[in-house]
């Protein structure tokens, strides 16, 4: 019922979008307006457009591009072609994965970039099928040497104030770009409060506890890219990073059973990292069109050390400590073809090969009183997952008429996939994942796209290891027998340009998935990754880009992104339709700012509901800070130096967590205990200096 109300409402709003339409006024502030070009069929905007932002790097020109919203991509998702985010680089996607499109774009100098173009991800490759936008950021061919210092200073409401920052040059000699960035990423969050356990259904109170929760994410790291670029088809980079960091927690926990002895449980985790990856791709003129290879190797090491160690009068009287090793290697090789044929049309074909291996050995053992370590057993705490996956890939597509064009496609993927070590599986799987869209533009501005396609998610390796979570008390299990769900996939998507240079943009999304991965049974008696039943997704996004100069705000512009979610699946416990684990049913976010001359300041918002996960014995429902919001302000020296100040978390709002417990499993409708969470990271500030230079 949400979904058909709100998308009632965006319905009625976007009626009115030719109202507002025949009203606009050129913006005030751009000096450069957008264009829509017809023989490409992209929105075009050139660098003066975002000259009154005085961005310092690609990375503020592509969030200050009208109605776009930047997707990093994931860079947990296996192979090269998946892990694409929704940003091109002179047309070519980067070749990595573990920097970031903000990393990359955050090194790219301001002055660098030529113009912006916006157009449907069929576009620039099959990576992007499907997607109603991609922006493609071209660079000049300046030459001579570019880069930016961003530092940063942030003091929390501890009184600590803690430095980060980073560097990165440019260099442009000829057809060839270099490229360098170090830099040190360093937070701190600390964070108080309370979690109270009481009884069901009396409510009488159970235990108090008073935590105070110190927390330290470190990342150091240092990216090198060569870009060679030689014309149409005739381009070459090669790119690397190494980067180490680690997570450290210290939490101090005064416990109040009622009833018992007053303790004290210290949890501490130590977790360390390292990232290594290289890679590179070519591309080459080939049977009139261009083929291009991609080549990819990725390693990521952790090493984590977790201890929860109860005290009464300083003794020791149990607790836990978890070790986890493990190494992930990725290596990926992807080779593309693609070329415009007579007759308006465009094809791409290609194969993508790749090995991904996750070695792991997860150590838990129990302390005793005095300090003593005994070994506790997993089912599946000491594995190796292998896979060896290889997909083919075809698309074509072709203009209809000048308003109308069609794409299509088809995906094999097949894969093996083994665990060994204290379980033996193996499965080959084989997908066929058929792809269409229609983009159709009736005119005014408007625009829409229909598209189906199959999808098949991907596993994820962890999720066939045990390990304990020593913060929550619980053990998650491991599942080698969990098989990726798969999904029909609706996508309809409506735009139109309103208020000059603003934008509207509605989604309206539907999925009929199989075996849905949420949480099952073992046999060992844990709750861990499994599959369910058939279930559906259907959801409504929505982007509204207003300039606010025809209203008397002149430099002010407000941006507001909204999804709703509706999700329904079998549970495997009650036997009762209820929610997906992990997925939440809204989630806002708008940004108001106003910029002038040298001046800008703005406000930022965050709201989302719980996210509930359904466990064998518990519903856990996480809660973030809701309303979360920031405000900033900021003044530009001369276009090259910006200070920003930020106060966030203006309300200080907590976040909270509910954890409602069953006895044996859910399958018992009363539940008998309840935990209430709440943390509080108070206010924090922030100083920013930013330094561009070239």
């Amino acid at each position: 019922m949400r979904i058909l109300i709100s998308g009632g409402a965006a319905a009625s709003f976007l009626a009115l979008a030719p109202a507002i339409h025949a009203q606009d006024a050129p913006p005030a502030d751009p000096p450069a307006p957008a264009t829509t070009s017809e023989t490409t069929d992209r929105t075009v905007y050139p660098a003066d457009f975002f000259r009154t932002y005085s961005p310092a790097n690609a990375l503020d020109i592509v969030r200050r591009t009208p109605g776009f919203t930047l997707d990093a991509g994931s860079q947990d998702v296996r192979g090269f072609g998946g892990a694409a985010g929704n940003v091109v680089i002179n047309g070519a996607r980067p070749t990595s994965k573990n920097d970031t499109l903000e990393t990359i774009l955050a090194r790219i100098p301001a002055q660098r970039v030529l113009r912006v173009e916006v157009g449907r991800g069929e576009q620039f490759g099959a990576e992007f099928a499907g997607r109603a936008q991609v922006l493609n950021l071209v660079l000049n061919s300046a030459g001579g040497l570019a880069g930016n210092i961003d530092a940063e200073i942030r003091r929390d409401f501890s009184g600590q104030i803690t430095p980060q920052g980073s560097a990165s040059a440019l260099l442009r000699r000829g057809p060839s770009t270099f490229n360098l960035s170090v830099g040190y990423n360093n937070r701190h969050f600390p964070e108080e409060g309370t979690d109270t356990v009481t009884a069901l259904p009396s409510g009488a109170l159970v235990e108090f506890r008073e935590k105070y929760n110190d927390i330290t994410d470190r990342l150091a790291f240092v990216s090198g890219s060569w870009a060679l670029d030689e014309g149409e088809n005739r381009s070459a980079h090669l790119n690397g990073r190494f980067a180490v960091g680690d997570f450290l927690l210290a939490q101090t926990n005064d416990v109040f059973p009622v009833g018992g002895t007053v303790r004290n449980d210290l949890l501490t985790q130590d977790f360390s990292r390292h990232e290594f990856e290289i890679g590179g791709d070519i591309t080459r003129p080939f049977l009139g069109g261009g083929l291009r290879l991609v080549g990819l190797a990725t390693r990521r090491t952790r090493d984590n050390l977790e201890n929860s160690i109860n005290r009464i009068e300083g003794d020791v009287i149990g607790g836990f400590e978890q070790t986890v090793d493990d190494v992930r290697d990725e290596r990926v090789l992807r080779l593309v073809w693609s070329r415009s044929v007579p007759n308006g049309w465009t094809v791409e074909t290609g194969l993508e090969g790749a090995f991904n291996r996750l070695d792991s050995d997860v150590r838990l053992f129990a302390i005793q009183p005095g300090g003593g370590r005994t070994r506790i057993d997993l089912p599946i705490d000491q594995a190796v997952v292998e896979e060896y996956r290889m997909e083919g890939f075809f698309n074509a597509g072709r203009s209809l008429a000048p308003n109308l064009r069609v794409d299509g496609g088809l995906t094999f993927e097949a894969s093996r996939l083994t665990v060994s070590g204290d379980t033996e599986a193996e499965r080959v799987l084989r997908f066929l994942k058929p792809r269409l869209v229609v983009d159709w533009r009736p005119g005014d501005g408007w625009r829409t796209q229909l598209s189906i396609q199959r999808t098949v998610a991907q596993l994820d390796f962890v999720d066939f290891i045990s390990a304990a979570e020593l913060s929550n008390d619980r053990v998650t299990g491991g599942n080698p027998d969990l098989l990726p769900q798969r999904a029909w996939e609706l996508l309809a998507t409506v735009e139109r340009p309103i208020l000059g240079d603003g934008q509207v943009r509605l989604e309206f999304g539907y999925q009929a998935i199989q075996l849905v991965q949420d949480r099952v049974p073992t046999r060992e008696g844990f709750d861990a990754p499994g599959n369910l039943g058939s279930g559906r997704h259907a959801f409504v996004r929505g982007t509204l880009d207003a300039p606010l100069g025809r209203f008397g705000i002149r430099g002010g512009r407000l941006t507001v992104n909204g999804t709703i979610r509706d999700t329904s699946v079998e549970d495997s416990y009650t036997h009762r339709q209820r929610a997906f684990s992990n997925f939440q049913e809204w989630q806002l976010q708008a940004t108001f700012r106003q910029d002038l001359e040298r001046f800008a300041w703005g406000i930022n918002y965050f709201g989302s509901p719980a996210i509930p996960f359904y466990r064998r014995n518990e519903i856990d429902v996480p809660n973030g800070m809701e309303p979360f919001v920031n405000i900033f302000g900021e003044y530009r020296m001369n276009p090259q130096t910006t200070f920003t100040l930020t106060l966030e978390n203006l309300f200080e709002v907590g976040g909270t967590r509910g954890r409602t417990f069953f006895t044996p499993d859910r399958s018992n409708p009363n539940p008998n205990l309840f935990e209430f969470r709440e943390r509080n990271p108070h206010r924090s500030v922030a100083l920013r200096v930013r330094h561009s230079f070239g």
